[in-house]
């Protein structure tokens, strides 16, 4: 590291959030004005979600802490007292480390504490993806608050760049970048349909094949439970599919659907399979492979469209989101979830989606982002004020 260099500390807590900052992480490692610290926690570092810190370690990144917060329970009280414990370490991280920036992605609670602790320790904060909506989740609140704490900001459309300035924060310090996940569909050699197949031992060419991604509800009257068991059900009534299930986040219930999925694939073994963590490559070369997208989950909006895929998205998790054309909406019953299958697989559908154009963008983020990061003027930036969206 050089002497006079900005420090720039990304703080990553899970599998798909890493994918996200990939390029943005790369860029920064290998950036002559800036230098990258990397703070690992969250789900990389249990077990129990297959320890992707090592993939980080794999990918050719210097961890520099590691920060281990997660409790064995996803009840509110071991969340609310994971976050208390990262609080608690982050701020003993940022004294030793003491960055110039802390750059992070999205509204886990992970990344809630991350902020409280750099915001009490006078460090600016970069927040991507902010703007963003989730009416059925508590990640919607939490959104918001690091939008509040923060002072440097990437959204990824134009629509989210309004809502921050909305929120009170001065529209010179808000930059529409696109959406990160669009850059690695554009900069990844993806895998050909045998490469994947072989990459997870898994046959479905020649058959209806579905990538399931289904991560707990946390406001919503039906529980998660009972919306996934719905899934499931609509699942089995599709002859002959293949699916290929990636396990949920260490959200509230989020063990009692990874439960359900493994019981799934135990009974079903050669129509189903099951990944903690298929990684970016082989998740996006699941995106080009697979006929449909099918669960709540954020990837569905975001990335799939740029495949021309659709995605049935079940419930209120994504609710407030910008939408694709390719993205049908469905209640968490199994009815409506089987007829949104049905939809999605038919005939008439299918000749819709090569018209789909994705509303996140094709734009290379990590480039303007770096190019803030290295550039923006620090002095005097922790004192915020608040923009009324009526100044002209």
């Amino acid at each position: 590291m050089a002497e006079n260099n900005r420090k720039i500390c990304v703080v990553t807590g899970t599998r798909a959030e890493y994918g996200l900052l990939y390029w943005v992480l790369k860029g920064i490692k290998e950036d002559n004005v800036v230098d990258l610290q990397l703070i690992v926690t969250g789900m990389h570092l249990s077990p129990e979600f297959g320890l992707t810190y090592k993939q980080i370690e794999l990918d050719g990144f210097k961890i520099d802490k590691k920060i281990e917060i997660l409790l064995s329970s996803d009840t509110p009280i071991a969340i609310t007292k994971s976050m208390g414990l990262g609080m608690i370490s982050f701020v003993e991280a940022y004294e030793e480390l003491k960055p110039d920036v802390v750059l992070v992605l999205g509204d886990r609670f992970e990344i809630f504490s991350a902020v409280s602790a750099a915001m009490i320790s006078r460090i600016p904060v970069a927040h991507c993806h902010g703007g963003e909506s989730t009416e059925g989740l508590i990640d919607e609140p939490i959104r918001h608050s690091i939008t509040k704490m923060s002072h440097l900001h990437f959204t990824s459309t134009e629509a989210y760049r309004k809502r921050v300035i909305q929120l009170g924060e001065q529209p010179d310090r808000v930059y529409n970048t696109g959406a990160l996940g669009i850059e690695n569909i554009n900069k990844l050699s993806l895998l050909n349909l045998a490469e994947f197949q072989e990459s997870i031992g898994f046959e479905i060419e020649g058959y209806l094949s579905f990538l399931v991604t289904f991560h707990p509800v946390t406001l919503e009257s039906l529980s998660a439970e009972d919306q996934f068991r719905n899934l499931l059900n609509a699942l089995s009534k599709i002859d002959k599919a293949k699916i290929i299930f990636t396990k949920a986040n260490a959200d509230t219930d989020g063990r009692i659907i990874n439960q359900m999925i493994d019981d799934y694939v135990a009974d079903h073994p050669k129509q189903a399979i099951a990944f903690t963590s298929l990684g970016q490559l082989r998740y996006l070369s699941a995106l080009r492979h697979i006929d449909v997208v099918i669960g709540n989950s954020s990837s569905g909006l975001l990335e799939a469209p740029s495949f021309k895929k659709p995605t049935i998205n079940i419930g209120d998790r994504q609710l407030g989101r910008i939408k694709a054309e390719s993205v049908i909406d469905c209640d968490p019953d199994e009815k409506s979830i089987f007829n949104a299958i049905e939809k999605a697989t038919s005939l008439e559908f299918k000749k819709t989606l090569e018209l789909v154009v994705n509303p996140y963008g094709s734009s290379n983020a990590s480039e303007r982002i770096i190019e803030v990061l290295k550039t923006v003027n620090l002095s005097g930036i922790l004192k915020k004020k608040f923009y009324s969206i009526n100044q002209s």
